[in-house]
């Protein structure tokens, strides 16, 4: 009995030791909330047998807390670059194929659409039995004092050892509907992973082809800037010109020097845009920034002079097909799988079960035989288990079920109503870019001729460096704004394709039939 109770007890300390140990991992972080954290090299112990480590707090040259976090190269190491032959010029789809191989946004929807497909194999495996393997086995000792020695003996020692192996069965045979229930809820979430999975494709073209169609206006205005740039040098030297054969004053000269650094200050201004909008496109295909790509615009692509769009037939098209609302409705016809998985609770369920199993034991006495025995048997089960009484429990499931039932109605319906107002925004988009476009093209053309007339002028003697340089600076925002409006167009384009669900390929542009949307805007 003595050495059972020290056992106890030394278990018990321990057990208190260990239990206070564990306020020690509070040891790991920093020493108070103005202190840098920096790791003791330790990390990867056991915390709670950690002390307050002594490392120095981290400082800065001046002494200042340097709240810096130590360099892992494992990670800067970057995924590979994808095999993109940089000597190439890009077109729209062929940068949209890339960015579709090599996007992590679609990786990830693709995985949780595997996730969502195999969430429907585990709740389809229910339907079947389970059966397991088990094996139990052990040994075990005993020693008696005997109230007067037998010879030598002073104990009567016993041993009982033995080993009994089985399989079970466990099959639930009838849950009156309850896993088709469940796995019709997750058939529904599988089908709406995988239409987002489409659904993130097609956002995929859609941020490329916008980002691509705003690249080229940046192009475009940084080319225009260096138009402007040449149009004012070449004012600056008609101004020189006159003053050397007396018919400038210095104030002309001054002015057109003046607008000559604020052309270069256009120029480099534009310049960081192109950047920049590089730089966005690059991201929204989800590759490394430094790739160099040469990109092929769409600055001269054509646009018609209005479009026509049958807004009622494309919004039905639009509903019938935007993954979002598809998503939204398999949500809707999930929560009403939902109820009938609550409603099943209230019924019994029947069962099976059965094992097959055999024992093979021995027993051994001081100065006995062995005694060894083996035996096997077998069973089976039919049962049925019947709810009574939880407390409200499942019926407080029910109302769970059918709340998200409604909330999934809901949602399906905002879902609807946002993509009408969606398609009718994007509608009124494209009408609005469409006309700003051919309004600031008859700009660029009066515009054009003003300059030339301003600068022919001037040069003659008859006109004044002030109207020459207006005249320029007019010209260059007038270019710039149908640089502006034809990018706004193709994106408005883009936009209207992508909202009605029609932005389904790379290769194809918007999958609208001819009379649901304008063909010459296709990205």
């Amino acid at each position: 009995m003595r050495p059972r109770l020290h056992a106890l007890l030394a278990s018990g300390g321990l057990t208190l030791a260990l239990a206070a140990c564990a306020s020690n991992a509070a040891n790991m972080t920093s020493s108070g909330p103005d202190k840098p954290w920096a790791p003791n090299g330790n990390e990867q112990g056991l915390w709670s047998a950690q002390s307050r480590p002594a490392t120095a707090v981290p400082k800065t040259a001046n002494g200042a807390p340097d709240f810096g976090i130590p360099t892992n190269p494992a990670l800067a190491e970057m995924p590979p670059t994808p095999d993109i032959d940089l000597a190439r010029t890009y077109t729209l789809p062929e940068l949209i194929d890339i960015a579709q191989r090599n996007n992590p946004d679609t990786r990830a929807a693709w995985e949780r659409a595997r996730q969502a497909a195999l969430a429907v194999g585990m709740v389809e495996a229910t339907y079947l039995p389970l059966i397991t393997a088990n094996v139990i086995g052990g040994q075990q000792q005993t020693q008696t004092p005997l109230p007067l020695p037998v010879g030598t003996q002073r104990y009567f020692n016993t041993t009982s050892s033995g080993v009994s192996p089985s399989i079970a069965l466990q099959w639930l045979v009838f849950d009156f509907g309850q896993r088709a229930a469940v796995a019709d809820a997750a058939k529904q979430g599988a089908i709406a992973a995988n239409v987002l999975f489409n659904g993130e494709h097609q956002k995929l073209i859609f941020d490329v082809s916008r980002t691509y169609y705003s690249y080229g206006a940046a192009v475009t205005r940084s080319r225009i800037a260096r138009q402007a740039l040449g149009n004012s040098i070449a004012i600056r030297a008609a101004a020189e010109d006159r003053m050397s054969r007396g018919l400038a004053t210095t104030v002309e000269v001054a002015q057109a020097r003046q607008a000559v650094a604020q052309a270069e200050l256009r120029r480099v201004l534009a310049e960081g845009e192109e950047r920049d909008a590089y730089q966005a496109l690059i991201a929204a295909m989800g590759i490394t920034a430094t790739l160099p790509l040469k990109i092929a615009t769409a600055e001269k692509r054509r646009l018609p002079d209005a479009v026509n769009l049958p807004l009622d037939s494309m919004i039905q098209l639009a509903l019938s097909r935007r993954p979002d609302v598809a998503a939204s409705y398999s949500a809707v016809k999930a929560g009403k799988a939902g109820i009938k998985a609550a409603e099943a609770e209230f019924l019994p369920k029947v069962f099976v079960a059965g094992a097959v199993a055999s024992a093979q034991g021995n027993f051994n006495a001081t100065g006995l035989p062995t005694i060894g025995q083996q035996a096997t048997g077998m069973g089976v089960l039919v049962g049925a288990t019947v709810p009574l009484y939880d407390a409200g429990l499942r019926a407080a499931q029910l109302k769970q079920a059918k709340s998200r039932a409604a909330a999934a109605e809901s949602d399906f319906r905002r879902t609807q109503t946002l993509a009408v107002t969606e398609i009718v925004g994007a509608s009124n988009t494209l009408r609005t870019a469409l006309q700003s476009y051919k309004a600031a093209s008859a700009l660029v053309s009066a515009a054009s001729i003003t300059y030339d007339a301003a600068l022919e002028a001037y040069r003659n003697g008859v006109g004044t460096v002030t109207a020459a340089t207006a005249a320029d600076s007019d010209l260059i925002d007038a270019r710039q704004a149908q640089a502006d409006a034809h990018a706004a167009a193709l994106i408005a384009a883009s936009n209207l394709a992508f909202v009605v669900g029609a932005m389904t390929s790379a290769e194809g542009g918007p999958a609208l039939p001819p009379s649901s949307a304008p063909q010459p805007l296709r990205p």
